[in-house]
């Protein structure tokens, strides 16, 4: 159903006001939306008589998705054509229960009909009222309730606040422990690395040296390490400020600057002379009751608290300990290698063989070990060329090889084979420490046979150097270690050496290194032995086995001893091993 007005005066915007009002109340359209459509509607008719000309207004009922309808408002101008149409002006209302507008007659133009809507407008106005009264009885309840419900906010935010506040100085005392308990485990993780940083080493000046590198610049601006000599020195032999004398006497802390420190164990004392605006931390370095020297220190910006004193002063006696056990291995190492180079034999000289050795103790641990080399004469003239290893390191290791040493050559007295001699001294080592085994290899050299015999035992194979350059590794089948608990008998091997080759025999330490093996190694001395000329052997054999070593030792530290003998046949050997006066005059001069 669609009905349309044309509006021009306003009692044509009257009369259609009226119409949509009834129709709307036909239609079931709740007061409250009647008034709110017809309001509308009359306010928007009133803008369109101030501008004049014809307006029409279209009323159309339709049908909803839902059960309810729909009741639909639309002004438009009749004069406004082309593109500058306005808009239209539109309302729709629901029909809650729908309703039947057919009987319902148009509005009269007479001022009665006019007066009958105008009272009808006003008692929906009145309904409006009465529903807007209603809401505002509404609003002041909740108004009250809202502002009860502030009040306990206000409150509750009050208890909010303050249980906020004994929250945070509960988390800043957590905090404070919570730093404290870092700090204190940060500074005992130091005191374990840096325990474990001093005595890793067994050099007092590495100690010396990782000690400054530790407590500088997080404990300490500067660091100065004064030893004494030996623990005897009384007055330094450079000036040294008066409290870290004191504490070298005393061999209590001293803590010298122009305030109190507070430290426990430390004593207050003025301010050094040398140095009055910095405080000065001086600890004694003592162990086993005997003074080793003063550690000083000078603050690195803030002073030392009461736990950064006890840190420094416990450091300084790990340190102490590390430094006196620096010293005594170092006194015992120094022994150890007088008795190790007393212990190694002169090599002889012998017509057209020359022979040069090298012996490099192991930089770590006690260098004194059973790595040994040795070269003498039998009674028939042959040369016998020896290199071996006892198993461990260490005083008794040295000692054994000195006896094995000593065994071979009286064996050797009697004649023999390198494999009769060594099946001779494995025997001798099983009987005499049956928990101590040994490897080594014989070489034997006759001056009127160029024949080369060999045999080894349990040890790293020979490797010969022949003339033109090439490499052999000389490792026919050894026997097995000297000492072990089975019955063996060591074979000889023999081959012909000609003029200008050289025989290297060599101990593990030499081309062993960790998780690698040993053939890389044996490899790595064949290849550097290959670079060698037969003439530069002839000229330096000495210098040769210094060459020889070099590439194949970069490593700075050894874990083992590293024993080398080298065996040159003279290229001119035949003519050298003749009396002087049968040899040429160029080989005479």
């Amino acid at each position: 159903m669609t009905r349309t007005w044309h509006i021009t005066t306003v009692t044509d915007a009257a009369r259609a006001r009226i119409d949509t009002a009834r129709l709307a109340a036909a239609y079931g359209v709740p007061g409250l939306e009647r008034t709110r459509l017809t309001a509308a509607l009359s306010a928007h008719l009133h803008q369109c008589l101030v501008e004049g000309g014809t307006w029409r207004l279209d009323l159309e009922a339709a049908p909803a998705p839902s059960e309810d309808g729909l009741l639909r408002a639309v002004v438009t101008s009749c004069d406004d054509t082309g593109a500058e149409r306005r808009p239209p002006w539109h309302m729709t209302v629901a029909c809650p229960h729908g309703g039947d507008a057919a009987d319902t007659v148009p509005a009269a133009d007479d001022p009665e009909t006019l007066a009958e809507g105008l009272l009808g407008a006003d008692e929906d106005t009145a309904l409006v009222l009465e529903k807007l009264a209603e809401q505002e009885d509404l609003v002041t309840s909740h108004r009250e309730e809202l502002h009860q419900t502030n009040q306990g906010v206000l409150a509750l935010h009050a208890e909010l606040d303050a249980a906020g506040q004994a929250q945070r100085e509960l988390f800043a005392a957590e905090r404070a422990a919570r730093t404290e308990a870092e700090t204190a485990r940060r500074r005992l993780t130091f005191l374990a690395d840096a325990s474990a940083v001093l005595t890793a080493s067994l050099n007092h000046d590495e100690i010396v040296r990782r000690l400054r590198s530790l407590l500088v610049p997080e404990y300490a601006r500067s660091v100065d390490v004064w030893l004494l000599d030996g623990g005897e020195e009384e007055v330094p032999s450079v000036p040294r400020p008066a409290a870290a004398v004191t504490a070298a006497r005393s061999g209590r802390p001293q803590y010298a600057a122009d305030h109190p420190g507070g430290l426990p164990g430390v004593d207050d004392r003025p301010p050094s002379a040398a140095y009055p605006s910095v405080p000065l931390l001086c600890i004694p370095l003592s162990a086993r009751r005997t003074a080793l020297g003063v550690l000083t220190l000078a603050p690195s910006g803030v002073r030392w608290d009461a736990d950064d004193a006890v840190m420094l002063i416990e450091l300084t006696r790990r340190a102490g300990i590390a430094l006196d056990n620096a010293r005594r291995f170092e006194h015992n190492r120094d022994i150890a290698e007088t008795l190790q180079r007393a212990l190694l034999t002169d090599l002889p000289a012998t017509p057209g063989l020359q022979l040069a050795a090298r012996y490099l103790p192991a930089t770590r641990g006690l260098n004194i070990g059973g790595d040994w080399y040795d070269a003498f004469r039998q009674p028939d003239g042959s040369l016998i060329t020896v290199i071996g290893d006892v198993t461990g390191h260490g005083l008794h290791a040295a000692v054994m090889m000195s006896q094995l040493r000593t065994a071979l050559r009286a064996y050797a007295v009697d004649g023999g084979t390198p494999g009769q001699l060594l099946t001779r001294l494995h025997i001798f080592l099983h009987h005499l420490q049956p928990d101590l085994y040994a490897t080594a290899v014989i070489a034997r050299f006759h001056p009127d046979d160029p024949t080369l015999t060999w045999a080894a035992a349990g040890h790293p194979p020979p490797v010969l150097r022949t003339p033109d350059g090439q490499v052999h590794t000389l490792d026919a089948k050894p026997g097995a270690m000297l000492g072990i608990p089975v019955e063996q008998r060591i074979r000889d091997h023999t081959m012909t050496l000609t003029p200008g080759s050289t025989l290297a025999l060599y101990t593990d330490g030499l081309v062993e290194r960790r998780a690698e093996g040993i053939d890389p190694g044996i490899g790595r001395l064949a290849a550097a032995l290959g670079t060698f000329r037969s003439a530069d052997l002839d000229a330096d054999l000495d210098g040769s086995a210094d060459l020889l070593l070099n590439p194949l030792l970069k490593d700075s530290e050894r874990d083992d001893d590293v024993c080398l003998l080298l065996c040159h046949l003279h290229s001119r050997a035949a003519e050298m091993a003749r009396p002087p006066q049968s040899r040429p005059a160029e080989l005479s001069r």
